[in-house]
Parts: C-alpha cells; sequence; structure tokens
C-alpha cells in the first residue's frame, strides 16, 4: 500500500458509470485571485458494455494544439453506443499552460511532461501528474498522448513508439502506432525520458502511443485532419470503436542514436539549409546561425553526422545555445 499522501484532485465524474460525462478535474489552488480557487482540467468519460479502456489526451504541453482540437470533436461527437469499453478523454491535460498557450505552466513554470511520476503535495504540475500516474493510467489499457512541436519546434507528421526491454510490449505499442497510421512512424529516442508521461505510462506496462504532427505553435487542417482519423484508427484497433482502420502509406523512422540531433552551440540567427522530408548525407549543411550582432562575421555551419530524413527542425529564426537545430532519422521502409 503506497505511504503517499491522498491526492487533492477530485472529479465530478463517475468513472465506472456507463453513458457519457462531460466534467472536470478540480484541483484546489489558492491564488491572489480567488482565495479558494481550483485548476479545472475539463475531462469526459464514456462507457459502454465490456471492453477496454482507452486514456487519450492532448495539451500535455499547452502551446500544442493537434490533441486539443481533435480530442474536443471526438469529446462531442461519440455517443455511449459507439463505445464498447470506456474512453477517458482529457484534451487540455495541463489546462493551465494551455490557457496561456506556453508550454510551460504559468503557475508554477512546470513541464507536465517532465514531472512524472508526480507529487501529491508537490506543487499543481507535480499534484496533476501524480493523478495521472496514480489514478489514471492504472484505469487504462491503451494510452495515446497527441504532441506536436509547438512555437519552437516543427516536425514531419507521426505517430511513435519506444524502444522497450519488455519486447512483447514494444510490439503491442507498435502495432498501435502503426494503427494510428499517421503519414510517418517513429521509433523514437527520448533524451531525457526519466520524468516523462510516456515512461510512467510503459513502467505501468500500458500500451502507449505518441505523436509529433507538426509545430509552429498552430495547427493546420492537415495535421487536425491526421490527428482525428488516427484516433480513430486506433480505437477501431483497440476494439473499442467499430469499423475498418483506414490505411495509408506510412514511412518507418527510426532514431537510433544521439547523433541523430544537431544542437546549436551559438545564439543567433537561423538559416535552414534542409526542409523537412528532405533525404541528407553525413556532412551535408543542414543549417548555418549568423551572429546577430554584428555584420561581416562568418556564419557557423551545422552539418549532419549521419545520413537520413530530415524529421525535425527548430520554427522560430532565433535559436538560442543549447537548441535542437535538427533531427535526422534513419527511414527504415
Amino acid at each position: 500500500m503506497s505511504d503517499l499522501p491522498e491526492n487533492p484532485i477530485s472529479t465530478t465524474v463517475d468513472f465506472t458509470r456507463d453513458g457519457v460525462q462531460h466534467g472536470f478535474l478540480k484541483l484546489p489552488y489558492s491564488r491572489d485571485d480567488s482565495a479558494w480557487g481550483a485548476v479545472m482540467i475539463p475531462l469526459t468519460v464514456i462507457q459502454h458494455g465490456r471492453g477496454p479502456t482507452a486514456l487519450l489526451t492532448g495539451g500535455n504541453h499547452g502551446d500544442e494544439y493537434e490533441g486539443p482540437v481533435a480530442l474536443s470533436k471526438l469529446a462531442q461527437g461519440l455517443s455511449a453506443a459507439d463505445v464498447s469499453g470506456r474512453l477517458i478523454i482529457v484534451p487540455f491535460m495541463n489546462t493551465p499552460a494551455f490557457r496561456a498557450g506556453r508550454r510551460t505552466s504559468p503557475v508554477d513554470q512546470g513541464n507536465l511532461n517532465r514531472s512524472f511520476p508526480g507529487k501529491p503535495d508537490g506543487s499543481v504540475t507535480e499534484k496533476i501528474a501524480d493523478y495521472f500516474t496514480r489514478t489514471l493510467l492504472p484505469l487504462a489499457d491503451i494510452v495515446l498522448d497527441i504532441h506536436s512541436g509547438g512555437r519552437t519546434l516543427d516536425f514531419l507528421p507521426f505517430a511513435a513508439c519506444h524502444v522497450l526491454a519488455d519486447k512483447q510490449q514494444q510490439a503491442q505499442c507498435e502495432a498501435g502506432m502503426r494503427a494510428f497510421n499517421a503519414p510517418y512512424s517513429m521509433r523514437m529516442l527520448e533524451l531525457d525520458a526519466g520524468a516523462m508521461y510516456d515512461t510512467a505510462a510503459e513502467s505501468q506496462g500500458k500500451v502507449f502511443v505518441t505523436t509529433e504532427l507538426g509545430g509552429g505553435g498552430s495547427s493546420t487542417a492537415r495535421s487536425v485532419a491526421i490527428a482525428e482519423r488516427g484516433v480513430r484508427n486506433l480505437l477501431v484497433h483497440a476494439g473499442i470503436l467499430q469499423g475498418e482502420i483506414e490505411y495509408r502509406e506510412s514511412k518507418l523512422l527510426d532514431m537510433p542514436a544521439a547523433d541523430c540531433f544537431i544542437a546549436s552551440e551559438h545564439d543567433g540567427l537561423l538559416e535552414m539549409c534542409r526542409d523537412l522530408g528532405d533525404t541528407v548525407r553525413q556532412g551535408d549543411v543542414i543549417a548555418r546561425v549568423y551572429d546577430a550582432t554584428r555584420s561581416g562575421v562568418a556564419a557557423v555551419e551545422y552539418r549532419a553526422a549521419r545520413s537520413g530524413l530530415l524529421a525535425a527542425r527548430h520554427f522560430p529564426g532565433l535559436v538560442q545555445c543549447g537548441d535542437t537545430v535538427a533531427v535526422i532519422a534513419d527511414v527504415l521502409s
């Protein structure tokens, strides 16, 4: 039995009841403008009959919009009769960050996707992470967390899974990734996975699928359509929705090593020399960074350490030392 204190988050829905429920996760939060206030995180629970439980989340980072749009539409578009099992839909997982249009929370500067497993007596962000870790994830069989690049990255649209020690679990995650059927499918390497939602879900043995569907701090008609189709495909794959998976061509990519990432060692003006989806060779110039404090200084060139496909790039025109400039992935099929 856990010796952790009880999480202060309460819910206005009943996770065991059949039907469609729209409600909130309510986290007390006393602040200057609301002494007895609360952070209200919207969620929908749809349950009918027997079947698995899918936990669907968007807005883990508040400046990523494909998940919030697609899941908001799903929550208002399904009836209980459409479902065999249970859906727990949380479109705005980090609600304070989402409302501020920020990657991190304006309340405590917390990055929710680097705050797991969380603390029930910690900051607002840590309390949200703890509630997902100890209450919502144990209810789920399959977990989908929809991401994009936010304001500072842009990605080829891909669904992703991770390389796991449990190869049976990895195979199940990969099957879910392929069922989502984004234009690209990625075996993804994370450089700092220890405190991620992904790791919390995978450590509980869940089938976990994530995405990167674009970026630049907005969404497009195409990226939202990929998210909507992918969510329904995954739920059909899980047996929660009826129908056929809508398969389209999807290229399988891999990020096998840290040299897939190109990081800037300078502040300055960024010139991308290759576009997303371009094939690059080891040694190719991927980007240049210009000193923005003076003219007449040669740009610093950043070259590919490996051959592959340009799968991600820094988005704004200015770059800081330490920023990821580009990611190069292997093309497997």
